[in-house]
């Protein structure tokens, strides 16, 4: 579903000619349904990765390909229609909409789709995700009511509302307290097997990585095995 080829990604500086090279030589292949974590020290380019296979960023060198196709040769509207469609967010800040209630929030990403299903069928996949996250007495509720961990799992259920077939996640657990962040892990576990949505986390937590499963390691640009120390 998903492969790198060849990846790099390099930001120019005044004055120097080579620039700044984030990543070198990216390869990599993920079926649906799977799931894959990056770690790394900050600053080695995790997010930077995470970007450029949603879509949000484009690579210096080499080919992503999704489906087959290259998003290089897709046009604006169309790289759109694939991240609204076909892939989730969940980054470290949760973005919730503070005058909107939790089930105004997850409904945010299904208004941009005139295609879209009724919206009496997806107010009912919202509420039924939301159930499945224990949310589903705060539907009413704004973000300014909720602890850290839930406005997460309504960041994660607003990622899911479209059924993507990839799910990214940047740091999801990053400003959460132990047992929250033990909850979102699981519940990633969870989505990732029961709605056969494909992973790429990236994270600095490793308790999060060994949660998770596959694990590969970002250093000097490279994705390479990771030793799990």
């Amino acid at each position: 579903m998903l492969e790198l080829v060849n990846v790099a990604k390099s930001y120019e500086s005044p004055g120097d000619k080579t620039g700044l090279c984030v990543l070198k030589d990216i390869t990599l292949k993920l079926e649906q349904g799977q799931s894959l974590v990056i770690v790394g020290p900050s600053g080695s380019g995790k997010s930077t990765l995470l970007n450029i296979i949603g879509a949000l960023d484009r690579p210096s060198s080499g080919q992503v390909l999704f489906d087959g196709r290259n998003l290089a040769d897709l046009d604006d509207v169309e790289l759109a229609r694939i991240r609204n469609k076909e892939i989730g967010f969940v980054f470290q800040l949760h973005h919730l909409l503070g005058q909107c209630t939790v089930l105004e929030n997850v409904l945010v990403p299904t208004l941009v789709d005139n295609s879209r299903p009724s919206k009496r069928e997806v107010r009912k996949r919202a509420a039924d995700l939301l159930e499945r996250v224990r949310l589903g007495d705060h539907l009413l509720h704004r973000p300014g009511e909720l602890s850290g961990g839930q406005r997460q799992r309504v960041a994660v259920v607003r990622a899911l509302i479209n059924r993507p077939r990839l799910l990214l996640a940047d740091e999801p657990t990053g400003s959460l307290d132990e047992d929250s962040s033990q909850n979102i892990a699981e519940l990633l576990v969870e989505l990732n097997l029961s709605e056969r949505i494909a992973l790429v986390a990236v994270t600095h937590s490793l308790k999060l990585a060994r949660r998770i499963g596959h694990v590969m390691e970002l250093s000097d640009g490279l994705l390479k095995s990771w030793s799990g120390t």
